[in-house]
């Protein structure tokens, strides 16, 4: 049965998101109503005439930073009081990166807010007081947070039940088991002069299974033998 899940989003660009929310999975499944989103100008809860999100740092230093007030005007509008705010994730350099364990754990919330910042960062209120938790994508230093928030976006609601036409898909790929994935082949059996493995013809299902397991070891073992075995 299909579950759901509602993502919110903060940025000073909610028109970015129009391209990844609408398309593929994402975009079929919210056509199911297995997925909805609420994408939400920052921008909309400033009081001036420049609707000015940002401001110098206390201390001094290069850059500008985020204000605290947009970010808590806006879930207290949202949601109804800063307590009542569904889990919290803030795009940031600092936070944790993002895994498919994590991933999978996101998944099975019914209702996220995704904040993204941009200029130097944000108010250290916004990340005590508002975040549950910070996010990265690893560990390189974007532009604004949209990116990540897309990346983590795609991550979680692939793995809602129901995204995925076969819900086995996600079991069966890279990090799901602490290993990166197997080789995939398809038609043509040769190509250019290059035969698939023997084994994937034999039609023998546990030979099969023990070369993907051994091949998966095999490549972790080369690319990724920081996941342990």
């Amino acid at each position: 049965m299909a579950a759901s899940l509602h993502v919110d989003v903060l940025t000073i660009f909610p028109e970015w998101f129009a391209g990844p929310l609408d398309t593929s999975l994402i975009g079929r499944a919210v056509e199911h109503g297995i997925l909805t989103f609420g994408v939400h100008d920052l921008r909309r809860w400033t009081h001036d005439a420049h609707r000015t999100v940002d401001d110098s740092p206390f201390g001094g230093g290069a850059g500008m930073l985020m204000q605290p007030a947009p970010f808590f005007e806006a879930v207290e509008e949202l949601y109804g009081s800063v307590e009542a705010r569904p889990r919290t994730l803030l795009m940031t350099p600092r936070g944790r990166r993002v895994d498919q364990p994590f991933a999978r754990r996101l998944a099975e919330e019914s209702r996220l807010l995704l904040i993204c910042g941009r200029y130097e960062g944000i108010d250290e209120r916004v990340h005590l007081h508002l975040a549950h938790d910070e996010v990265s994508i690893g560990d390189v230093v974007l532009a604004g947070g949209e990116v990540a928030a897309a990346v983590v976006i795609e991550a979680v609601t692939r793995l809602v039940p129901g995204v995925m036409g076969n819900a086995a898909s996600g079991e069966e790929e890279s990090f799901s088991h602490g290993l990166l994935e197997h080789p995939h082949y398809t038609r043509p059996a040769t190509y250019r002069g290059w035969d698939i493995p023997d084994v994937l013809r034999s039609g023998d299902h546990g030979r099969v299974a023990a070369w993907r397991l051994a091949q998966s070891r095999a490549r972790t073992r080369l690319v990724r033998p920081d996941l342990g075995q």
